[in-house]
């Protein structure tokens, strides 16, 4: 069904014929940036969800986690903040070579394509505020009410809705595009040289957070992972949770078949263990410590439980999301998985979960619960 025609009076400013000059508004240079795009928005939107599903496992895969390889997490969610990251500048120079188009004249040519535009303005609107909300989340700035990993999480699934709604309408015009054409225009090397270059940048100067060989250039990271007290960052402190001191008569509280509860001197007295695991945070930033403390399984033996049982940490602190976690048995078993009590050879920080927090491998570290008092079986 076709629209009304807007009378010519209308065309004015970037609205009249011939306002866009520049021959890099073109199809060739659209699909080109939104190969890299749709690159860096694959990668991202893979780690972010694996992030999504360790902190909040459905019911069926639940029983099918894995703790190895260590330093998973520390890989997928440095690749998710690298990502997302890179696709800032890639977005930007995607929307600079097609924004023309929202000049079109007339405006809408028939209900169709009004509809094709509408889905268009919502994929630009979801992608920015995903990236924008993203990249707040590293600097741990939350300026919206709403809240952080279930908004990211939903727009995510309708920018990636969105993009490949896009891509199956455009799919005719990528495939006439897809292969450089002879000869290529000089502008168009510059300008894809200087996109490039500035990606390159970015990544570089923010990366080291994650990518030890990156570190002495990282200047624009919110994190360096080696500082902090006794060589770590630190996101949430003692006196934000509530717990910068903690009870002289703290006991640690195992609940299961078999209840009990351990003195300070009574963990120190069990087989100490000792493993070199990272801290690696949603946020983007990972580093490595040893750690040592009691294996998490020799206490879930001690109450009775079997190898297989899930378990629910309790933390001192007074509130906040993460007060209360779950940890599935494939971790509760596993070998490296501590309750650890000293890190770099030294007594917990208050600030690293003093008197004793949970270190395994393979989770994020919002999962790794600081300044631990029960423990508790779900089998």
């Amino acid at each position: 069904m076709p629209l009304p025609t807007p009378p010519e009076a209308l065309r004015r400013g970037p609205l009249r014929e011939g306002a866009f000059r520049s021959r890099l508004h073109d199809p060739r240079t659209a699909v080109v940036i939104g190969r890299w795009l749709g690159a860096a928005l694959l990668v991202c939107f893979l780690t972010g969800l694996y992030s999504h599903v360790l902190q909040d496992p459905p019911a069926w895969l639940r029983d099918h986690l894995s703790a190895r390889p260590a330093g998973l997490y520390r890989f997928t969610q440095g690749a998710h903040v690298i990502s997302g990251i890179a696709a800032i500048p890639l977005l930007g120079a995607k929307l600079w070579t097609v924004y023309p188009r929202l000049f079109e004249w007339p405006p809408a040519r028939g209900v169709r394509h009004a509809l094709e535009r509408l889905g268009i303005l919502l994929l630009v609107a979801a992608m920015a505020l995903e990236l924008f909300t993203g990249l707040l989340n590293t600097l741990q700035w939350y300026v919206w009410p709403f809240p952080f990993r279930q908004t990211h999480f939903w727009l995510a699934w309708i920018a990636v809705g969105g993009l490949l709604l896009h891509l199956a309408v455009k799919a005719p015009e990528i495939v006439a595009h897809w292969r450089r054409p002879r000869p290529e225009l000089s502008q168009r090397r510059g300008f894809l040289t200087a996109v490039t270059a500035s990606v390159l940048a970015v990544t570089a100067v923010t990366a080291g957070q994650t990518v030890p060989w990156l570190r002495r250039i990282d200047l624009l990271a919110p994190r360096r992972p080696d500082i902090g007290p006794q060589g770590l960052p630190v996101n949430r402190t003692a006196a934000a949770a509530g717990t910068a001191q903690p009870p002289v008569n703290w006991r640690l509280k195992v609940v299961g078949p078999a209840s009990y509860e351990l003195t300070m001197d009574e963990l120190r007295a069990m087989d100490q263990h000792e493993a070199v695991l990272p801290i690696s945070c949603v946020e983007g930033w990972s580093a490595s410590a040893q750690w040592a403390g009691v294996r998490i399984r020799d206490l879930v033996a001690r109450a009775g439980a079997p190898p297989t049982a899930r378990l629910r940490i309790t933390s001192m602190e007074v509130d906040g999301p993460y007060r209360e976690t779950e940890m599935e048995a494939a971790y509760a078993a596993d070998p490296l998985t501590l309750l650890a009590l000293r890190v770099n050879g030294e007594v917990l920080d208050t600030d690293h979960g003093y008197p004793a927090r949970v270190i395994a491998p393979g989770r994020p570290g919002v999962l790794q619960t600081k300044w631990v008092d029960r423990i508790e079986v779900i089998v």
